[in-house]
């Protein structure tokens, strides 16, 4: 990709500039009849450039040079006009740089060189002549232009979500040649290629862009350059911003916004099961709507955008049980709605702020879904808003009196090893094998839940330094405090899930536990069986803290 800076200039609403950005693909034909079409009007595209070179250095008129390509090597005018362009460019970059015009050689002197010495033999001359000749009788190229659709003679265009290269053969004729490209890294400009591609035909405003097909070691290869405008952010975190938090179960997009002291001031929900029996290519048209939606939204407020840095959005896998969920995973378009999103606020000129996603949701559901009574998805999407702006989240007063309390946590390994056994028992029973893998992944997770709850009461006696605290007055992280409250927060979701709640989606009563510290109370009201009384009283005699 090569990126460079044409123009700037400053606007009373925004600074902006513009780069002439170029991508490469490679093309595939499906016959190769087709290839040899394509190779043949690329084969007279060359000779024609090097015909209106000739006529160039005799001193021939831009019109009648014209006329006298178009005549002898059958090509259409906007052709004609691009192979005559195409010398031009030459012959100036000759003299630009000191050299004798009538000396150029088409396909590199350097090249043309080497094949005249004589030692050279075997695969080595051949594989160099190759490359000249392709350099010299192989390409083509055409203007875009905005009236045309982009581009009249080489365009860009998607059927059911695969990009194709519609090329004109200049008597009327097309052949389709499958793109093969796709975003390759983070920021890859192809994403933003494709995006405007898609929205032009949706909006019918199109934009120019330059193709330039070659061939190298037989494969063709597709150039395609445009100018971008790029908007500078214009929409900063100065008056707060939008949190974004894109989630499976409901399917819905969660956004809350933030002021800069970190208090939340309202939130909404965008649903996204329309997405749902759809196909690819419909789902990735809605992602792009989404992302719009999303954007202005954020423009009307004056926030910018947080959302998580993800870089791998786990789907199961085969075998476990979860056939459903796996299904619904792998329409999961999370990434692709987040990377629509970045797109859309760097168009619009909206700082887009990403952040480390890690533990976010958890965060989100013990500490602000009570406090503030809102769905646990919100509450992640708070969560993240307030780390895009800076902030460290302390764990609550009453919930690190609870990471102390061992009879808290003795019944909640109680209550999770009473599960384990109960699943333990549905697994005999159960006959259909699918049915059993569901029950194993269970239970292997809730062993890994107890082993967390053990170890941890295992390492309770040894508490953090008070210099090794995860963060201090100033919001900075603290040494060797960062990993102690990760697994804090994992412990407090694991017990008190087990202990305090009846459902993973109502995380209300935890507002008892957080203001007053009653966790017993709470639990009552879950289950009548508490430390001292019945099974789950035995089971928290046998657990040993060291």
């Amino acid at each position: 990709m090569g990126l460079s800076i044409a123009s700037s200039k400053n606007c009373s609403e925004e600074k902006t500039h513009k780069l002439y950005i170029t991508l490469e693909c490679m093309l595939e034909f499906e016959k190769e009849e087709e290839k040899e079409r394509v190779l043949a009007l690329m084969r007279r595209f060359s000779s024609a450039t090097r015909y209106a070179y000739k006529r160039l250095l005799e001193g021939i008129a831009d019109k009648e040079m014209e006329k006298r390509v178009a005549e002898k090597h059958k090509l259409n005018a906007r052709y004609v006009k691009d192979a005559v362009l195409i010398a031009k460019q030459v012959l100036k970059s000759c003299i630009e740089r000191g050299q004798n015009p009538k000396k150029l050689v088409f396909g590199s002197r350097e090249l043309f060189e080497k094949l005249k010495n004589k030692h050279l033999t075997g695969k080595r001359r051949e594989k160099l002549r190759q490359r000249w000749e392709e350099r010299r009788y192989y390409y083509l190229y055409s203007r875009g232009e905005k009236s045309k659709n982009g581009n009249l003679n080489l365009r860009f265009v998607n059927l059911n979500n695969q990009w194709y290269l519609r090329i004109n053969l200049g008597s009327g004729e097309y052949v389709w040649a499958k793109v093969i490209r796709d975003a390759k890294r983070k920021g890859d400009k192809w994403i933003d290629f494709t995006w405007k591609l898609l929205e032009a035909e949706r909006l019918g405003e199109w934009f120019a862009y330059n193709v330039r097909l070659k061939v190298r070691n037989d494969k063709f290869y597709a150039q395609v350059s445009w100018e971008e405008k790029i908007v500078e952010p214009v929409i900063n975190k100065a008056y707060g911003v939008m949190g974004v938090d894109i989630n499976a179960y409901p399917f819905h997009l969660a956004l809350a916004y933030v002021s800069t002291d970190g208090n939340l001031e309202k939130f909404e929900h965008i649903d996204l099961r329309e997405m749902e029996d759809k196909t690819k290519n419909q789902r990735e048209h809605i992602a792009w709507r989404i992302g719009r939606q999303v954007v202005e939204r954020a423009l009307e407020s004056g926030k910018a955008v947080v959302v998580e840095d993800l870089q791998k959005v786990p789907k199961g896998k085969r075998g476990d049980g979860l056939a459903k969920l796996r299904r619904k995973l792998h329409k999961w378009v999370y990434k692709s709605i987040l990377e629509k999103i970045e797109v859309y606020a760097r168009r619009l000129g909206v700082q887009l702020i990403k952040v480390n996603p890690a533990y976010t949701s958890i965060i989100g559901k013990l500490k602000y879904a009570p406090i503030y009574n809102i769905d646990k998805d919100v509450a992640g999407a708070y969560v993240i808003g307030r780390r895009g702006l800076g902030f460290e989240e302390e764990v609550p007063k009453n919930y690190r009196e609870l990471l102390k309390d061992k009879e808290f946590l003795a019944y909640a390994i109680a209550k999770v090893d009473e599960r384990i056994n109960e699943l333990k028992s549905e697994l005999k029973k159960e006959k259909n094998e699918y049915k059993r893998n569901a029950l194993k992944e269970r239970v292997k997770r809730l062993r890994r839940y107890l082993e967390l709850l053990l170890s941890y009461t295992r390492d309770s006696g040894r508490s953090e330094p008070a210099t090794q605290q995860a963060v201090n007055r100033e919001k900075k992280p603290m040494r060797g405090g960062t990993k102690f409250l990760q697994k804090s927060w994992q412990v407090l979701s694991t017990a008190l899930a087990f202990s305090c709640l009846e459902s993973f989606r109502d995380f209300s009563p935890l507002k008892r536990v957080i203001l007053l510290g009653d966790w017993v109370g709470v639990a009552k009201c879950v289950s009548p069986s508490l430390p001292g009384q019945g099974t789950t009283a035995s089971n928290c005699g046998s657990i040993q803290f060291e």
